[in-house]
């Protein structure tokens, strides 16, 4: 695991938003980005999810996609210590419904602020050692379940039943194991999802930090 000094104003602030599927932390980090008018790059942990071609759709379905195996954190690792260096870095793009990352990336250039935003942002040790702010969004489970199904059936062409399913099947179990066990790592915990306060006092410290 890297160690590294405290956060100084000279090099980018780096801000964890970890909490369950569903439970609000990306409308969050959406509202951080617009209320700060472009001096935050939002780079979302879910856009590393392993690219396994050689699977079948059928078997890339059945990956436990909410087990921190799923993902390729140490990429999200060396994005961020070239950002910390001023190199740009272009982040991959997930192709939900395919299960496969799509040609296309995403150019993030190094900046004051990058909010990282996943559900398993501190739950991996390399990943937390590189944030300098991390923030857990703790929502009830039934609130996380029906924002799940709403957003799997509209944006990633799943059915009720494949959402229902997996959600007991594997979304529950490793929300139990790895990510809220993962809020005992949190400087600032927001409870019941998104509000105009959380986010304002998100914002707050992230414009404390930098001033």
């Amino acid at each position: 695991m890297s160690h590294r000094s405290p956060w100084k104003p000279d090099r980018p602030l780096f801000i964890g938003l970890a909490g369950g599927s569903g439970s609000g932390k990306t409308t969050i980090a959406e509202a951080v980005v617009e209320r700060l008018e472009g001096r935050v790059a939002l780079l979302p942990h879910d856009a590393y999810y392993r690219h396994v071609p050689e699977l079948t759709f059928e078997e890339r379905t059945k990956v436990n996609y909410d087990h921190p195996a799923s993902l390729e954190s140490e990429l999200l690792v060396k994005h961020l210590e070239s950002l910390r260096s001023g190199i740009a870095i272009e982040h991959p793009v997930y192709d939900f419904a395919a299960h496969l990352r799509s040609d296309e990336t995403v150019r993030i250039e190094p900046g004051r602020v990058v909010v990282v935003e996943g559900i398993l942002v501190l739950a991996e040790p390399e990943l937390r050692s590189e944030l300098d702010l991390k923030i857990f969004v703790d929502t009830d489970p039934d609130v996380r379940l029906a924002r799940r199904i709403d957003r799997d059936i509209s944006e990633r062409g799943r059915t009720v039943e494949s959402v229902i399913d997996q959600f007991f099947a594997t979304v529950r179990p490793m929300h139990i194991e790895f990510v809220q066990p993962s809020m005992r790592y949190a400087d600032l915990i927001i409870p019941e999802g998104y509000n105009p306060a959380a986010v304002a006092t998100v914002v707050e410290l992230i414009r404390s930090r930098l001033a």
